[in-house]
Parts: C-alpha cells; sequence; structure tokens
C-alpha cells in the first residue's frame, strides 16, 4: 500500500464501507457518500461479516477509473486514522478568529459638518468611494450651497472665472459670465446636489453645537439644535466626523462699544437684508476684504454718502491669473457659449484656463522676479485708477508684498473710493453711538446704515466645541499668551495638525478644506477632491480592515510642522501683514495655506502615508489580522454567479498603469 499525504499506515483484508458517518482531513461529506470524487460503487463495501468501519483516503487528483497511488485504507478508531483534529505538535494558538468574508466591510456611520462646496462634493464622492456608507450631511442653512446661499450682497460674484470654479467632473459649459455672480454659482452647485441626489444624506437646519468622543463605543455624538423646530435639541451618532464648515462661513459682528447702541440699519455682509434699500441714504462700509471691495463700488453708484472705513492698507489687483475683470459684467456670447457646447473644444478651452491658476506659484517666494514685477505692476493700476484723487496712493499701497494678503481684483473699487460721495477713513473705530461711528481722532460722522464687511473668524476654530480624551479642539486651537502656552503643552494656540488633514488625539476626526488645506495655487474645487479621495480610501481601510479607530501620530504632526515652519518663511506669506493665512495676527504662524504649490499637495495627499497614522482594532485580541482576515474566504468566491476574474478582459482594453489597481475589481 502506498502511504498518503505522509501517514505510514498499511491494513490488510480491509474493504470498503459506507463513508456517509466518516470523516477526515479534507472536510466533510456530502449525503450522496463521495469522498474526494468518489462515489459508492467506486469506493466498494465491507462485507457483512466485517462490522469494522473504515476511512477511505483517495488523494487528489485522482479520479476514479484513473491510475494513481494504491488507496489508503484505515481503520475508523485507529489511532492513525487522519480526522478533524490537529497534529499535537503543531503550534497552538488561543486567537479566536470571527467568521466572516475578508470583503465583507463595516458599514461605518459618517457625518459630515457643512453643505456648502466641500459638503456637496464629500456627498457626491464618498458614496461613490466607500462601500457601505450610511452618509449624514449636517447643514444650518434650508438648503445647500453655503456662502454661496447666504451671501447676497450687491455685486456679490466669484473673482476667479466661473470655468475654474466648478467640479472637474461635471463642468458647466454655458455660464453667463466669465466671472458669475453669486446667484449662479449657488444654481451651479445646488444643480450639482441634485443630479448626483446629494439631497438624500442632508438634514437642514441643524445647527452643530458640540461634537464629543465616546471612547467606550468609539463613536461621536453630535448635538445641537434644529431650527426647524423651535431649536428643539438634535443628536447623531457617527463613526466618523468630516467637518465642511469652510473658511469664511462664522460671520459675526465687531466688538466695538456702543455697537448695540446704533439706532440704524446694521447688518453684517455675510447676513445682508435683501429688504434694504441703500439708494439715497448715508451708509458706513467697514472693512476691505473681499466683501467690502465688492460692496463699495456698487452701493457708491445708488447711496447718497459712502463712509468708508479701511483700516488696512491691501492691493488691488489687476486680475488673478491674467484674467482681467472688469465693474461691468464680462458676458459670454451666445457664439461662445455654443462653440463650448462641443465636449472637445470645451476640454480645450478650459485646460488652458485652468493651467494658468496653477502656474503663479513662483510669485508667493521673496525676492522672487514675479513678486516684483507684480508689485510694480500693481502700483501702476493703481496710481491709473485713483488718478482723480492722486494723494491717495500714499495711503494705499502696503509695505507688505503682493500674496502676503489675499488677493483681490477689485474692479471699480479704487475708482468708486476717488468719487465725491465717498469719504475713504483710515483712522480707527473707537466707538458706535446711536446714530454713527466715532473715530480715534473724535471725529463723529453720523449715517442711517453701518455694513459690517469685516470680523469674519479666520482662525479656522469651529463655532462648536469638538471634545475628545480630555481636550477641547477649541481650547487647543485658541491662540493665547506665549507664557501660557508654555505652561500647557496640549495648547498650541493655532491649527495644529496633521497635514491639514487631521488632528493627533482626536480619533475618527477629519478635516475638509480646513487648515493648510490647499495652496495658493491651483483650484478649490480640484484640491477639495483631492483631500476627500484621500479620506475616501482612509474610510476603506478602517471599514474593511478591523479598524476601530485612527488618528496621526503626535510625531508626524510635529515634523510636518517642523517642515512647514521651514518652508513659509521663504515666501512673502511671512510679511508683516494680518491675513486669513495667519489668522489676522502678522508674526502668527501660517496655517492658512499649505506649504507648497498646489502639484505639490496634491502628490502629498494622492497615497495615505499609513505609517504616520496609530490604529486601534475591534477585534479583543488586539490583533490587527484577525478582525481583517476573517474566515480566510472572499465572499465573492462562495457565490457562484458572481465574476471571480474581474481583471480579465478584452486585449486593448487593459491600461498596464492601472492593472491590479483598482480597489473595485478584485476577485
Amino acid at each position: 500500500m502506498a502511504a498518503v499525504d505522509g501517514i505510514p499506515a498499511q491494513i490488510e483484508n480491509a474493504k470498503l464501507t459506507n463513508l456517509t458517518n466518516s470523516t477526515n482531513s479534507v472536510g466533510k461529506h456530502d449525503k450522496q457518500n463521495n469522498l474526494n470524487g468518489l462515489d459508492d460503487d467506486a469506493v466498494g463495501t465491507l462485507d457483512s461479516s466485517e462490522p469494522e468501519e473504515v476511512v477511505a483516503i483517495l488523494p487528489n487528483g485522482i479520479t476514479p477509473g484513473q491510475k494513481g497511488p494504491e488507496v489508503l485504507i484505515l481503520p475508523a478508531d485507529d489511532p492513525a486514522t487522519p480526522g478533524n483534529t490537529v497534529h499535537p505538535s503543531y503550534p497552538a494558538s488561543n486567537l479566536e478568529l470571527p467568521d466572516h468574508h475578508i470583503d465583507e466591510v463595516r458599514s461605518l456611520r459618517v457625518a459630515v459638518i457643512g453643505a456648502g462646496l466641500s459638503g456637496i462634493l464629500a456627498g457626491i464622492l464618498l458614496p461613490a468611494k466607500v462601500p457601505n456608507i450610511q452618509l449624514t450631511i449636517l447643514e444650518k442653512n434650508t438648503d445647500v450651497s453655503g456662502t454661496w446661499l447666504e451671501n447676497i450682497y450687491p455685486g456679490v460674484r466669484c473673482d476667479i472665472p466661473a470655468h475654474v470654479y466648478q467640479s472637474t467632473f461635471s463642468p458647466n459649459t454655458q455660464w453667463s459670465q466669465q466671472f458669475a455672480e453669486g446667484h449662479e454659482i449657488r444654481d451651479y452647485w445646488q444643480a450639482q446636489a441634485r443630479k448626483y441626489d446629494v439631497y438624500k444624506y442632508v438634514k437642514f437646519a441643524r445647527k452643530v453645537k458640540d461634537i464629543a468622543w465616546d471612547d467606550q463605543n468609539a463613536e461621536w455624538t453630535i448635538t445641537g439644535t434644529d431650527l426647524s423646530k423651535e431649536e428643539q435639541p438634535f443628536e447623531e451618532k457617527a463613526d466618523f466626523v468630516l467637518t465642511a464648515i469652510g473658511r469664511f462661513n462664522d460671520w459675526r459682528l465687531p466688538n466695538y462699544p456702543g455697537v448695540s447702541e446704533f439706532q440704524g440699519h446694521l447688518r453684517h455682509a455675510s447676513n445682508w437684508d435683501k429688504n434694504f434699500d441703500p439708494t439715497g441714504k448715508s451708509v458706513a462700509i467697514i472693512g476691505n476684504g473681499a466683501s467690502g471691495i465688492q460692496l463699495v463700488p456698487n452701493l457708491q453708484r445708488v447711496a447718497k454718502h459712502i463712509d468708508h472705513y479701511a483700516r488696512n492698507k491691501t492691493w488691488i489687483a489687476a486680475s488673478w491669473a491674467g484674467d482681467e475683470r472688469t465693474f461691468e459684467p464680462q458676458w459670454y456670447s451666445e457664439e461662445q457659449k455654443k462653440a463650448l457646447l462641443d465636449p472637445d473644444e470645451y476640454l480645450k478651452f478650459r485646460k488652458e484656463l485652468e493651467a494658468k491658476y496653477w502656474r503663479r506659484f513662483a510669485s508667493t517666494f521673496r525676492g522672487a522676479p514675479e513678486n516684483e514685477a507684480m508689485r510694480q505692476r500693481f502700483i501702476e493700476i493703481m496710481t491709473e485708477r485713483v488718478s482723480r484723487k492722486p494723494e491717495l496712493i500714499k495711503t494705499l499701497v502696503p509695505d507688505f508684498n503682493p500674496n502676503c494678503r489675499r488677493l483681490t481684483p477689485g474692479p471699480g473699487y479704487l475708482e468708486a473710493i476717488t468719487a465725491d460721495n465717498v469719504s475713504f477713513i483710515q483712522d480707527r473705530i473707537r466707538r458706535f453711538t446711536k446714530t454713527g461711528i466715532e473715530t480715534v481722532t473724535g471725529e463723529h460722522r453720523e449715517v442711517d446704515a453701518i455694513i459690517c464687511a469685516t470680523g469674519a473668524a479666520i482662525d479656522f476654530i469651529t463655532p462648536f466645541s469638538i471634545r475628545a480624551h480630555g481636550k477641547n479642539l477649541q481650547d487647543v486651537w485658541r491662540p493665547r499668551p506665549a507664557e501660557e502656552l508654555a505652561k500647557n503643552p496640549d495648547y498650541h494656540g493655532w491649527p495644529y495638525t496633521y497635514l491639514g488633514l487631521a488632528v493627533p488625539n482626536f480619533p475618527n476626526l477629519l478635516l475638509i478644506h480646513g487648515p493648510h488645506g490647499a495652496g495658493p495655487s491651483g483650484t478649490v474645487p480640484h484640491s477639495v477632491e483631492v483631500q476627500l479621495t484621500y479620506f475616501a480610501k482612509l474610510l476603506r481601510k478602517v471599514s474593511s480592515q478591523g479598524i476601530k479607530t485612527v488618528s496621526p501620530s503626535k510625531k508626524a504632526a510635529d515634523d510636518f510642522v517642523a517642515y512647514a515652519d521651514a518652508f513659509f518663511p521663504k515666501t512673502v506669506l511671512t510679511d508683516n501683514c494680518s491675513s486669513w493665512a495667519n489668522g489676522g495676527s502678522p508674526g502668527q504662524r501660517i496655517h492658512g495655506i499649505w506649504p507648497g504649490s498646489a502639484g505639490h499637495v496634491t502628490l502629498v495627499r494622492k497615497e495615505p502615508r499609513w505609517e504616520d497614522w496609530e490604529y486601534e482594532y475591534w477585534h479583543d485580541s488586539g490583533n490587527r489580522f484577525a478582525g481583517w482576515f476573517g474566515n480566510g474566504w472572499t465572499k465573492r468566491e462562495r457565490e457562484e454567479d458572481s465574476d471571480i476574474v474581474p481583471y480579465l478582459r478584452r486585449e486593448g482594453e487593459v491600461d498596464l498603469k492601472s492593472l491590479h489597481e483598482e480597489w473595485w475589481s478584485w476577485p
């Protein structure tokens, strides 16, 4: 007799018996008495005079009638009989394996806070990229589109071309103007939400107040008020929270003394009253940021008088990337729009237009010829535009370089501040009165209305608390005196993150377009799409590999901060200016912009550096593989009608660059 699978045994005069109740090392037999392909006739039976049961083992690959090694016959009660037992010398294990397939992913509850541009893109991309996701988007307003829903002040529009400020995958080829007005941008993003069925994920009128981490259950509890139900409280549970609240969404009135005493019309530009008519009124406009620069020329044309309070100097650019702005609408002709209906023509047009916004990084560096040329060009433009009051140029040109603050084209702004019905005031405001504003010089100016185009939160601190492991992220990030920071290492005094994506010790918390969100070049929609794709990879890893929590290591975050600290001094961003890049505090760490170009941050976020993250696992043992590998099977290979070989395609359809890299196309 031949030995099978290394089992040295011989039995003489044994005959085959019914094998239904027998077991061997290849698994359970079926009720047809089959064993590795043998049926009863092929195996044979024992004589009735032979009561002893035996087991027959046929080597794999040998079928009845095929020549091969002899069948080994062993008595069932013989110690050498192979059965459902482990060899006594095989290493013992106390690890209990869960009975699930490796391709059965856990359903993650993901809550996105905010339904502006970033929240809409999250609602489009995450369900497409993260299997079994349970997505909820919490939005404080009654519709999507964020800042473009809220900002309705006269003159609101995007200061980069509309064809650039849209998603990369679903373009509108028929924008009415080169620089679209706010309502048209709002309509575009709401249309994308309808097109990709994002509305089904959104819960409106949810004003978040607190997000708290439960370490025991590894989940976030989100609480706040439901503004549609007389501010009744609401609660949501989530495995992951992604903040998508925008950069300038948390507007606030300035805290000047006497603000509550003013008896005229008082509003923030981001909270514009559509029933307010400035025609024939005396209006004070405070601030010369983007909204102030847009408001002044629009109200100057209808108001009786404008007092424009602009404490800080700022560069007024001709354009962002060579696309000249005018105060009047720059309409696309019907002929132009018709030509852009051709997909090839449109792709060529958009590539040429958008590429310019990726190639302006050189002007960010201190001493760069591009920056010096920009300075000279802007001075010429500004001098020409204030020619009616040439004395203003000395009070307008900053002592910091272009790009230290965000550039604002401001068509019509300089011409407006030279108009007879505009007073350009750079004195500091002391207080508001019942009838107007008093400056530190003692001058009091009465007005009918005050519009505050300043005072938005630019420090990236969330308007709601985020609490985990005894810390509140608001406290960790809030600016503090140096001596206080030195006493408490848990406080950073600025938005401390890992790559602008997450924060150490705040598990399962991800930041969309927050601190260090985008480079000083490129486009916002592309940057957000890349960031969401990164997060989708992280969520797929967590849901498929038995991971309970994930957060970046402190060492990785510290190394990122050290790199940024070495990079930014090479740029004009660290000049002596107040900007949203430094949280409005000259000398503060730059955190509003990525330390590199748009192409640079895209490559950094192309693939996660998994070694920079720290993990906790669901399996009781803490074994990183047990909860992932499961029972050793894939579900697909047990489904008879599934495509178990999706990697096979027609010749010529295989792109070798993506071969075996498509996460959705595995056996």
